[in-house]
């Protein structure tokens, strides 16, 4: 364990993939929230938070988005480091001042992403790498101010702000989520697409993912970074 104390805004209604999924990948102590029953910290006593993906739409008009994005902008506004996955991808570049649409289809299955310039994110990841993605919305303007750094013929996969970093992709997803995300999409994707996108759920395609997941210890090195610089600039003026 890394000694970082992350929060983890949980957005998925039905959280068991998610919760394991992060938990596997981020060496931190993920401290959860199920936020979609508007369950969020009451405090920013936290070395970072993680926004999560989820079914939610970021324009709909719900309580628990709300209140989401209001403790989001709060969390960014005191300096926290945040990190966005798919759903939190997309809330991240609202509460920034981005522009999220609907793609009115989908986007699913193991995709080829490209790096667009060096970013501390995805060090040692290749500049272009295989990930899973599932997702119908998008980021089609970046917030001001940021950066985009990974993209597919889709749109934008990847953004930077200050300390806030944002990717479309699922690097956390091992291959039994893969599956059940897929399936339960029978009664949206033509079926054709569907059996595509199952046949190509391999342990080879999943293996070629797992070069993604180095962005979880690129983040947790960044944020102890910013831990460690923060103490040292509080100790300096005591």
């Amino acid at each position: 364990m890394s000694g970082l104390r992350i929060a983890l805004l949980n957005a998925a209604h039905d959280g068991d993939h998610t919760r394991r999924n992060f938990r596997r990948e981020v060496d931190a102590d993920l401290v959860e929230y199920n936020v979609t029953d508007r369950e969020l910290p009451e405090a920013m006593a936290f070395d970072a938070c993680i926004v999560t993906g989820s079914r939610a739409s970021v324009y709909w008009d719900e309580p628990w988005i709300m209140d989401l994005k209001r403790y989001v902008g709060d969390a960014v506004e005191s300096g926290l480091p945040c990190l966005g996955v798919c759903y939190g991808h997309q809330l991240l570049a609202d509460v920034l001042g981005g522009s999220v649409e609907s793609m009115d289809e989908y986007e699913i299955g193991y995709r080829t992403v490209e790096q667009d310039g060096e970013n501390a994110l995805l060090a040692d990841v290749d500049d272009e790498f295989t990930v899973f993605t599932t997702h119908s919305d998008r980021v089609v303007e970046a917030p001001p101010g940021a950066t985009v750094f990974a993209r597919n013929d889709y749109g934008i996969h990847g953004f930077r702000k200050g300390d806030v970093f944002a990717v479309q992709f699922h690097p956390e997803y091992d291959m039994e989520t893969a599956r059940e995300v897929s399936t339960g999409k029978d009664d949206i994707l033509p079926d054709e697409k569907l059996q595509r996108v199952l046949d190509g759920i391999t342990a080879e395609n999943y293996a070629a993912a797992c070069e993604a997941k180095r962005l979880f210890d690129n983040f947790t090195q960044y944020v102890r970074h910013q831990r460690r610089h923060s103490r040292e600039a509080t100790a300096a003026d005591d």
